[in-house]
């Protein structure tokens, strides 16, 4: 527990200290400059979103996979004892 609070807070506070990301291409940027500052921002969130929605997925399959991992070792252990 105590190695997953540190690497919570670790992240937390990295999170806190990141600048701003800019995740547009080229095109996208080209584009942007044409739409004005709001827009441009708004289409640089919904990039950001679209980034971030399977590493989401992946790590929730991922903590589900090892939960139920740890669960059955667990089964494993009380079993054979």
């Amino acid at each position: 527990m105590k190695k997953f609070l540190s690497i919570a807070l670790l992240v937390f506070f990295t999170c806190l200290y990141c600048s701003t990301v800019v995740a547009q291409c080229s095109v996208c940027s080209k584009t942007a400059l044409q739409l004005g500052e709001k827009p441009a921002q708004g289409l640089n969130q919904g990039i950001l979103y679209l980034m971030f929605t399977p590493f989401l997925i992946v790590g929730f399959i991922g903590y589900r996979w090892w939960r139920s991992n740890k669960r059955f070792e667990e089964g494993q252990q009380t079993g054979n004892s």
